[in-house]
């Protein structure tokens, strides 16, 4: 099991390295092109099955223990060890990551984005991997800020190389928002680790902040969470979320709403909560405001872009659902309930799953119509989906329903705990305050489900022959539009039944996150 995890934590960064270097004879198939996407696949493809062999292994029976730790001195003088495990908490977060990043290799090895060549691509891809990986498998505060920046640079240039239209902007402000925020969060490390006399996560839950003053604490959670609220992201520090999504090219935008996103809250669980509980205690309820009026605003954000004549963009639309479903994570955080922070966890996975479905889906909608406008997509009449292409048509309704947190889909669960926690928040918060923000998610969940229609009867629905971009009404051949392709219905497949089956069977997710959150947070009753 240790070796399992360094090698799930190691193998993408040595096959980045191995991308760099030119294929074997042997080896190269077609062309060298096609040979470093397909060793894209076979890597990541490698790591997925050991990440779920880890998770096979896994005791199931104790998922609120640390497991398959590594731990190895390797800066003597600062305390800083190689320090690795996972629990409940960690775990969902390594597989989810493990399996998007394998989905994302192998779309690409059939629809490559349009940008410089695939051998830097594939190593990008694969340093990212490593980063998000070694974020959720690392026990040690200076290693976790080292993985947590080591995805900025490989995303910023997936998105400034392969983007679309305003890339080049678009990654500008997302490396210069995290970098902002990281700075921060180190001073807020740094002070922890010293005050503590350790940098090791475990240790310091154990101690609960019992070598910490409570103005150390105070000062640690304010800037550790804004660092880690900038990448959650956190209103009003999310406005680098909607351009970075609208340019990056569909591998990158899976990615960063189905995996860079989940890096922030987790920071939140695994190192404020356990870390400083009375930092995380005081700027709790202004987590939660934050977090509420983030699911308002980007629930009215997604209503204006989806409006006729407004001139919204689809991808955008998807990236402001993501502020809004981001902002149930954080409530439920911000709870410090059992309740709520389960309701957090599950909406993370959940979150990553949909999300990352309607990215792919909006990046080939994109492929195919040449364009992700909503005005120029649906036309006069709606883009007719359901009759020119109906299996495409069928699986975007079906992401659109998830997304609405339907019941019976994975996207119900952690929303639903989220508010309860909000009903009955951690003792010493006011309960008013929690009651208000949880009638404001629940108002967001009905504006969530108004957009998601409008998106369905817009795209899915229509007159197959009528107007659409660039074409007249019944011109000859419209209703010809390429339906689920094989590389597509492999990659989105798995999202899809992992959606079914995570709605159907939450006790499959929650009985590994409960044991570890109750760990987390002793002494709290629910």
């Amino acid at each position: 099991m240790q070796a399992l995890l360094v090698a799930v934590v190691a193998l993408p960064l040595l096959g980045a390295l191995a991308a760099l270097l030119p294929a074997p004879p042997g080896l190269r198939g077609r062309s060298p092109e096609q040979a470093v996407l397909r060793h894209g696949v076979t890597v990541t493809g490698v790591v997925l099955a050991l990440t779920v062999a880890l998770a096979l292994g896994f005791d199931h029976d104790n998922p609120g223990t640390m497991q398959a730790e590594t731990d190895v001195g390797w800066i003597p003088a600062l305390g800083v060890r190689l320090h690795f495990g996972t629990d409940g908490i960690s775990l969902p977060l390594l597989v989810l990551s493990a399996l998007l990043t394998f989905l994302c290799a192998l779309y690409s090895y059939a629809k490559m984005p349009q940008g410089p060549s695939p051998r830097a691509f594939v190593a990008l891809l694969l340093a990212l991997e490593c980063g998000t990986l070694a974020t959720f498998a690392v026990l040690d505060l200076m290693l976790f800020f080292l993985a947590f920046e080591m995805v900025l640079i490989p995303m910023y240039f997936l998105i400034a190389r392969w983007g679309g239209a305003g890339r080049a902007a678009a990654a500008w402000k997302f490396i210069l928002y995290t970098l902002l925020g990281s700075v921060v969060m180190l001073l807020g490390l740094l002070l922890i680790g010293l005050n503590a006399g350790t940098f090791d996560m475990v240790r310091l839950a154990q101690e609960r902040g019992s070598g910490l003053g409570h103005t150390t604490q105070l000062l640690a959670a304010l800037a550790i969470g804004i660092g880690l609220a900038v990448k959650a992201p956190m209103w009003p520090l999310h406005s680098w979320l909607p351009d970075a999504h609208t340019a990056a090219p569909t591998v990158g935008s899976v990615l960063l709403a189905g995996v860079l996103l989940k890096m922030g809250t987790y920071g939140f669980v695994r190192i404020l909560l356990a870390g400083v509980p009375e930092g995380i205690h005081t700027f709790a309820p202004y987590l939660a405001a934050f977090g509420a009026v983030g699911i308002i605003y980007g629930s009215l954000a997604c209503l204006a872009l989806v409006r006729e004549g407004a001139g919204g963009d689809l991808k955008r639309l998807i990236a402001y659902s993501s502020v809004g479903h981001m902002g149930f994570v954080l409530l439920g955080i911000a709870t410090l309930t059992h309740t709520g922070v389960n309701g957090a966890l599950f909406a993370n996975v959940a979150h990553g799953l949909i999300t990352g479905l309607l990215f792919f889906l909006v990046g080939a909608l994109k492929d195919r119509m040449g364009t992700s406008d909503l005005d120029s997509l649906a036309g006069a009449t709606g883009a007719a989906l359901y009759g020119r292409a109906p299996r495409f048509g069928g699986i975007l309704a079906f992401g659109a329903v998830a997304s609405l947190g339907l019941p019976g889909l994975a996207g119900f669960w952690g929303e639903l705990l989220a508010l309860l926690g909000a009903y009955h928040p951690a003792a010493g918060l006011s309960r008013p305050a929690y009651l208000v923000f949880m009638v404001l998610g629940a108002l967001g969940t009905l504006l969530t489900a108004a957009y998601m229609l409008l998106v369905v009867r817009r795209v899915c629905m229509g007159d197959p022959d009528g107007a659409g971009p660039g074409r007249p009404a019944a011109e000859p051949g419209v209703r010809d539009l390429p339906d689920v392709r094989p590389h597509e219905f492999a990659a989105w497949t798995p999202l899809v039944v992992l959606t079914v089956l995570a709605g159907l069977w939450p006790a499959a997710l929650l009985g590994l996150t409960d044991p570890a959150v109750q760990s987390l947070l002793p002494g709290v009753t629910r």
